[in-house]
């Protein structure tokens, strides 16, 4: 099944289940306790942080690295990531 698919259907099946109170309050307490064990890869541990900002002093000392002559040569590197 397609993403589209997927989608077509998840809707079908709302449009059903929106019609009635309780399968809604049902699907809002299945979807809050489904999407809080979703992992957050945003966020990182304090170790990982640490360990990052490490790598990237060692990394200044060996002369690696990026530098910007200006704020408009950093802002168009960030705006290409």
């Amino acid at each position: 099944m397609t993403s589209l698919q997927m989608n077509a259907e998840l809707f079908r099946q709302l449009s059903i289940i929106a019609k009635d109170e309780n399968l809604m309050a049902k699907l809002l307490k299945y979807a809050k306790k489904l999407t809080a064990t979703k992992a957050d890869l945003s966020q990182m541990s304090e170790e990982e942080f640490f360990a990052r900002v490490d790598k990237a002093k060692e990394e200044i000392k060996r002369g690696e690295g990026i530098r910007f002559s200006d704020p408009v040569a950093m802002k168009e590197w960030l705006n290409s990531l």
